[in-house]
């Protein structure tokens, strides 16, 4: 029978009865309908895929830009780049409260975007020398920027698209939709951190050898995309009026609360401080904050996990600028080493979840949602010691830098000739185009040493016509410094302070010492070629003048002077610092050497891998289950307020590694991979104490079906209110 026809013969009903019947034919016909999939998902997807490409294209070369262009220490760098982190991660509480109280989630995507393009527009701004910006502090109002986007943005994106969709007869097709939201995050940052780097260091830009402008300017370009995206399907969307925000609410039920327990007269006794907000607040309103709070205390100590894990991006990138990336014919560059984090969550959480959670739960370990997040900080401290081992390995190979008490002194022979010499005590023949080296003469202040030398084969072969055979003399050191003597057909007479120290970068340097006969040509170049393409040229004068040194991405090349080939096929090694010295007498006898000042880096950067996986390991069984134990152990109504505080923990643990960065407890860095690793083993003991004594709760269906659930009611979705993956804290 028909709805009409039900209604008709219903006549000498009450009029109530015939629109309740109504409403539920309508309802259960509407039930059996197969809405069409929201076309509008597909814009929001691309968004945040043109948005998580664009924050970590900018993330993942960030500390390198810090150190090698803006030239801050290590220290520093590590600072800015936790502060950015954090910054990142406390905004997201702004741009929740604008969303769900006044602008709504539509306009305040948009809005909020416009000001994280500005911010890499910004940052790029600052890395292009022809503006010649103040680059320290446009880079820094740059990140504010960003960070305040990417923030605001961070808690809206996923529940807007959760809006687009009528539950619960589109309860797959939502599932469908998170699956994608999460590939789009996982697949933006692994391609963004593979892309970014080869735009910073394999591109030349501005006359400079790397291109960090280009690097920073291509994430802004897709995040201009990204909104113009997102413009373009607002004719599809469903936008929501805004709601009000539960955050704001649980904290003024909380002043309020505590207002009045302040004021409470003798005698006024309730059983849980918070009764006392009840002459103004719905008892189950207090009741499921009481619960919330019980939770947000297990999450007290996880901030810790969060000051380690982040360090992916500062601290482990640093060292990793230390080592061999040579993979063949390839190298992997020290800030692309993190791509495998986002590569080996793709891989891990199936296999979690298909293998080694059933297998762990059989042999009845690590079976409650604590203790994954023990066990998940545990192996994150696990990691750090792995990377202190490492650190102890890779201090082996570093350079013997001139320290207090002691001088380094060189001489270089710029001449094709060899020369008989005493230094001090030391007797040697400086052989042709060679070097003689020193690294540990004692010093206080400056330092006089006597030398000879006979330049006997030198005249006799017509170079130095104008020395005699045996000439003296003294050379000058200074303490704490590395001073270098080149010697000419003037003698020795050229005196520089040495850089022996490795590049910030990790790329290879090279200084010219370069003696040019006048007759051949006042001046010249110094051409390092690759594939018929040259990568570096350096000036060279007929009045001898050592060059600065000049960085050269680690590769093979050939060495021209103008057009004479000098030397073939130089591998020019990561870390390594070189100097090439030539004596160029007439164009067909030109000749070259090769030497190596400093030794390249050693330690291969795969030795990083194991620390990595461990980390990601750890980030699967902690930042999943983490929110998984939370919203199952409170109720619905308050699940936007744990994620904020979730977020938080990410935002305090950056805090905790400025504050550390800053103090510098430590010369070494194993030393402080190691305390590091000490705070979360202590963390962990402190986390499982409290996990002993938790009493797990159980939230029952009628009250999830009372108040809605966060993954499929999107008419009662506040902001914070998402589909929760693994990407969720770091991205």
């Amino acid at each position: 029978m028909s709805t009409k026809e039900e209604i008709t013969s219903a006549a000498d009903g009450s009029a109530a009865e015939i629109k309740n019947q109504q409403v539920t034919d309508l309802d259960a016909e509407s039930s059996k309908l197969k809405l069409k999939y929201p076309r509008s998902v597909l814009f929001i997807i691309s968004n945040e895929f043109c948005e998580r490409f664009s924050y970590y294209g900018i993330r993942t070369i960030m500390v390198l830009y810090l150190r090698n262009k803006l030239l801050y220490d290590d220290d520093t760098a590590t600072v800015i780049f936790h502060a950015f982190a954090m910054l990142a991660y406390f905004t997201p509480l702004l741009g929740a409260m604008m969303a769900d109280s006044w602008l709504g989630k539509f306009r305040t995507i948009f809005y909020v975007s416009i000001i994280y393009a500005v911010g890499q527009l910004v940052l790029a701004a600052s890395a292009a020398p022809p503006f010649n910006l103040p680059d320290r502090a446009f880079a820094i109002i740059g990140l504010i920027l960003i960070a305040v986007g990417t923030g605001g943005i961070k808690p809206c994106v996923a529940a807007f698209g959760g809006d687009q969709f009528v539950l619960p007869q589109q309860e797959r097709a939502l599932v469908l939709f998170f699956s994608l939201f999460y590939f789009s995050i996982n697949s933006g940052s692994l391609i963004s951190t593979f892309v970014s780097p080869i735009l910073r260091q394999d591109v030349s830009c501005f006359g400079e050898n790397t291109c960090y402008s280009l690097a920073f300017f291509v994430p802004a370009v897709l995040m201009i995309v990204s909104i113009v995206i997102f413009v373009l399907g607002k004719p599809l969307y469903i936008v929501k009026s805004p709601e009000g925000n539960v955050v704001a609410k649980v904290v003024k039920c909380i002043w309020h609360g505590l207002g009045n327990k302040i004021k409470a007269k003798k005698g006024d006794d309730r059983e849980y401080w918070l009764d006392h907000a009840d002459d103004k607040y719905d008892p189950k309103f207090i009741s499921d904050i009481r619960s919330a709070l019980g939770v947000i205390k297990m999450f007290l100590p996880l901030p810790v996990f969060w000051a380690l894990f982040d360090q992916q991006g500062s601290r482990w990138t640093i060292q990793a600028t230390r080592m061999n990336g040579q993979i063949g014919s390839f190298v992997l560059k020290p800030d692309q080493i993190g791509f495998v984090n986002p590569l080996l969550i793709l891989l891990f959480i199936p296999m979690f979840e298909t293998c080694i959670y059933p297998a762990l739960n059989k042999i009845h370990l690590v079976r409650t949602p604590l203790q994954k997040l023990t066990f998940g900080g545990i192996l994150a401290g696990l990691a750090f010691v792995i990377s202190g081992v490492v650190e102890l390995q890779l201090e082996k190979t570093y350079p013997v830098l001139p320290s207090s008490g002691l001088t380094q002194l060189r001489i270089f022979n710029t001449l094709d000739c060899q020369i008989p010499m005493t230094v001090g005590n030391d007797s040697f023949v400086l052989e042709n185009l060679g070097i003689w080296e020193n690294k540990y003469i004692e010093a206080s202040g400056d330092v006089t040493i006597n030398y000879s030398a006979n330049f006997a084969q030198c005249s006799a072969a017509g170079i130095t016509n104008s020395l005699p055979g045996d000439t003296s003399g003294t050379l000058t050191g200074q303490e704490a410094q590395a001073v270098s003597w080149v010697v000419t057909k003037e003698g020795i007479t050229r005196k520089y302070i040495d850089n022996v120290g490795k590049t910030t970068s990790g790329n290879p340097a090279i200084r010219s010492l370069v003696h040019l006969n006048s007759a051949v040509a006042s001046t010249g170049i110094l051409r390092f070629v690759k594939d018929s393409k040259s990568i570096l040229n350096i000036p060279v004068s007929s009045k001898f003048v050592e060059s600065e040194l000049e960085e050269i991405n680690a590769d093979t090349y050939d060495i021209y002077f103008s057009q004479t080939l000098i030397k073939s096929s130089v591998e020019f090694k990561s870390g390594g610092i070189y100097a090439i010295t030539a004596y160029i007498n007439d164009l067909t006898s030109a000749k070259g050497n090769i030497i190596t000042i400093t030794d390249p880096n050693s330690m291969h950067i795969l030795w990083v891998l194991p620390q990595y996986i461990v980390m990601t390991l750890g980030e699967v069984m902690f930042s999943v289950t983490g929110l998984q134990f939370a919203f199952t152990q409170a109720a619905v109504s308050m699940k936007s307020l744990l994620q904020a505080v979730w977020l938080l923990t990410v935002a305090f643990g950056n805090l905790i590694v400025v504050v550390i960065a800053e103090a510098a407890f430590f010369d070494s860095q194993a030393s402080e991979f190691f305390l590091f690793a000490g705070l979360m083993f202590v963390d962990m003991l402190i986390f499982a104490g409290l996990a002993w004594f938790y009493k797990y709760v159980t939230i029952s269906e009628d009250e999830d079906q009372t108040d809605g659930d966060i993954n499929l009611t999107p008419g009662k979705k506040s902001t914070f209110d998402s589909s929760i993956d693994a990407n969720d804290a770091k991205s």
